[in-house]
């Protein structure tokens, strides 16, 4: 069985996890830019966190299934439809073989996840279904997907139940820094270089992609230039080149570089600078090891937490838990929407 991708936006490919245990061999791990969101995703259609799914930047498409399926969209907010009939993101619903899916545009970030029960059942590269984009490497013929493209799919899994969060999940404030721990390369820089990098803006300019994103704001000129002996590079190292002009390597960033990392982003924050829309102006924080490893393990227990209490949604009767956890402020438009569990 396959889902056939009738449109789609320009960099949507298939993800898993990433590709681990070949960094020594030049092959970085690729994988989703926002991993909570892909594993939310995932498990909202029964499957494991791990399974491959879709990742698209801004804009979904229009797909459709040879079989009936569970789908998810995660990410952020956007515009979905199985047919003409809204659905929400954030949580399960069915498409019908040969209905038409429609996922619009993000508001309020740049990566979203579509998933469908199964998985992407694409064959595995070197352990894993994830497009490394750079090097034409898994997914669907090493490359972003277009119009007429045919994804197999996996079997399904589970018993096959419509899934959403119990309660909303918890949502970062735009005021929230990045938190950063310095080096490996920070006595490269004065210390009133480093005083910059935390205490003035950055801003996410056009010039990103899976592999880095570049950040407008104050000059972080290197002491003896910005050349050193290439060495180990690392999703969320922040490399600063000639240009004096920081950039945060991201998912498929190359695994040796020959610029001064100043600092790198912590691992639970790097999703979320991810996500920010181009033209946002943020903040860095320094912190330190323990706290970054903390941050990481409090960000671990939370995603658990989330995935561990996805309820059953109502697909053939109205309860009054069901009904309370949909929006009827504007009226039931679509009685057979709710029924079948596609509340918009």
């Amino acid at each position: 069985m396959i889902l056939e991708v009738l449109s789609t936006g320009p960099m949507t490919s298939v993800q898993d996890k990433g590709r681990r245990g070949y960094r020594s061999y030049g092959v970085s791990a690729a994988g989703p830019m926002d991993w909570p969101s892909m594993a939310l995703a995932n498990r909202l259609c029964g499957n494991s966190t791990e399974a491959a799914a879709l990742e698209f930047a801004a804009m979904g498409g229009t797909f459709r299934a040879e079989r009936t399926i569970r789908f998810a969209v995660t990410g952020a907010d956007c515009d979905i439809r199985v047919g003409e009939v809204p659905v929400q993101p954030g949580e399960s619903h069915q498409l019908d073989a040969g209905e038409t899916l429609r996922i619009g545009s993000l508001r309020g970030a740049v990566w979203g996840y579509f998933a469908v029960s199964g998985g992407i059942a694409t064959p595995e590269v070197l352990g894993s279904r994830a497009t490394h984009l750079r090097f034409g490497l898994g997914g669907h013929e090493g490359r972003a997907l277009r119009a007429g493209d045919k994804l197999p799919l996996g079997a399904p899994e589970g018993h096959g139940a419509l899934l959403r969060p119990a309660s909303p999940p918890a949502a970062h404030r735009l005021s929230d820094p990045i938190r950063i721990v310095l080096g490996p390369q920070d006595r490269k820089f004065t210390p009133e270089v480093l005083d910059r990098l935390s205490t003035e803006e950055f801003l996410i300019t056009a010039q990103r992609d899976r592999m880095a994103s570049i950040l407008d704001g104050p000059d972080l000129p290197a002491i003896d230039g910005h050349d050193i002996i290439s060495d180990g590079a690392v999703p969320g190292a922040i490399q600063v080149p000639g240009s004096s002009k920081p950039m945060v390597l991201m998912a498929e960033c190359q695994t040796t570089g020959g610029y001064p990392k100043i600092a790198t982003v912590i691992s639970a924050d790097l999703p979320r600078l991810a996500q920010m829309p181009t033209g946002t102006r943020f903040r860095f924080q320094v912190v330190d090891r323990p706290t970054a490893e903390e941050a990481a393990r409090r960000q671990a227990s939370a995603l658990a937490a989330l995935l561990d209490s996805l309820v059953g949604k109502s697909t053939g009767h109205l309860t009054s838990e069901y009904l309370l956890s949909c929006d009827l402020v504007g009226g039931i438009y679509d009685p057979e929407a709710i029924l079948m569990g596609r509340a918009p």
